[in-house]
């Protein structure tokens, strides 16, 4: 287990999925929120920014050894995630892995080589998941130097303003597939990945 803990980003509005919560939908059984949360579990302490309660979401982590970060102001989008979990993390924790909730094909393996790569590469400040051939994309770790910023962040851009000004210390570590990338975000994504998934 390592003593970077992970930020899941669980909070958003699943607004193009017509009523659906992307979230809860079922992979093998399980929502998809539970299966992330359990993938990011296995490697590092996790707290999962959420839409204040009451929320079903809630529910699909009940007995999860996870926190549960409630974020009042979640409307606003995924900086507020970012701005209220930070204040959840461990004094001491010398970095954090930030994670998108929604992302089907992503592994364990995949997580542990953003780790790794941090590890490999301890002069950078970011170290970012990338598609196999280069988009950047998740998880993202930002060395502990960032959280002021991180804190600072308002609105819905995530944290590419924070990359963005660390250009020269950002390593991009390649990830099979679309891994990195592949969300799913309308009830067409659903179809198509499930499909893809079956065939």
């Amino acid at each position: 287990m390592t003593e970077i803990p992970i930020i899941l980003l669980a909070a958003g509005q699943s607004s193009r999925m017509g009523g659906l919560d992307k979230l809860l939908q079922q992979i093998d059984g399980i929502p998809l929120l539970t299966r992330t949360a359990t993938l990011a579990r296995g490697v590092a302490p996790v707290l999962v920014a959420l839409p204040p309660r009451p929320h079903p979401r809630y529910d699909a982590l009940a007995g999860m050894d996870v926190q549960t970060v409630p974020v009042p102001d979640a409307a606003e989008g995924m900086n507020a995630s970012l701005r209220t979990a930070i204040e959840y993390l461990p004094a001491d924790a010398p970095a954090v892995m930030v994670l998108l909730a929604d992302l089907p094909d992503l592994t364990q393996t995949d997580l542990r080589t953003i780790l790794k790569a941090r590890q490999l590469h301890p002069d950078n400040v970011v170290w970012r998941g990338t598609t196999a051939d280069g988009k950047p994309g998740h998880p993202v770790i930002f060395d502990r130097t960032l959280f002021t910023q991180l804190s600072a962040l308002h609105g819905d851009h995530g944290a590419q303003a924070v990359v963005r000004s660390q250009q020269r210390g950002v390593f991009l570590q390649p990830l099979p597939g679309q891994n990195a990338v592949l969300d799913l975000d309308t009830p067409e994504d659903w179809d198509a990945w499930r499909k893809k998934c079956t065939s």
